[in-house]
């Protein structure tokens, strides 16, 4: 299958109380040790997730969801060209790849990833 699920974070107003929620509801592992901000989520089964603090300026909290792609300068490109809107440029993320998001035409979000 092309361009897989590859990732997906929460986007919550409150890390603390959402980390207590979420692992108590789904016993979910988290994991805040290498990335404090960014505390991964361990399901037991991939693709894995992760908190993300909602930044200022964000509406509301959201689940963000981000596809794997072999080119995510192409992959942004084509979807610019079909009506997207661009929210986040090609990023790198130290060690792991690059990521991007863009907004589809009716204005829902799609992340991209790239690993190295």
């Amino acid at each position: 299958m092309a361009n897989p699920l590859f990732h997906w974070e929460l986007m919550v107003s409150d890390l603390a109380q959402s980390k207590d929620f979420y692992s108590k509801v789904f016993d979910w592992e988290v994991d805040d040790e290498n990335f404090p901000d960014y505390p991964l989520i361990k399901t037991g089964q991939t693709p894995g997730g992760a908190f993300m603090p909602k930044p200022q300026g964000v509406d509301r909290p959201a689940l963000n969801v981000y596809f794997h792609t072999d080119d995510i300068q192409n992959t942004l490109t084509r979807a610019e060209v079909l009506g997207a809107t661009i929210i986040a440029p090609k990023t790198p993320i130290i060690g792991i790849g690059y990521w991007a998001m863009f907004a589809d035409p009716d204005g829902i979000l799609i992340g991209l990833l790239q690993p190295e």
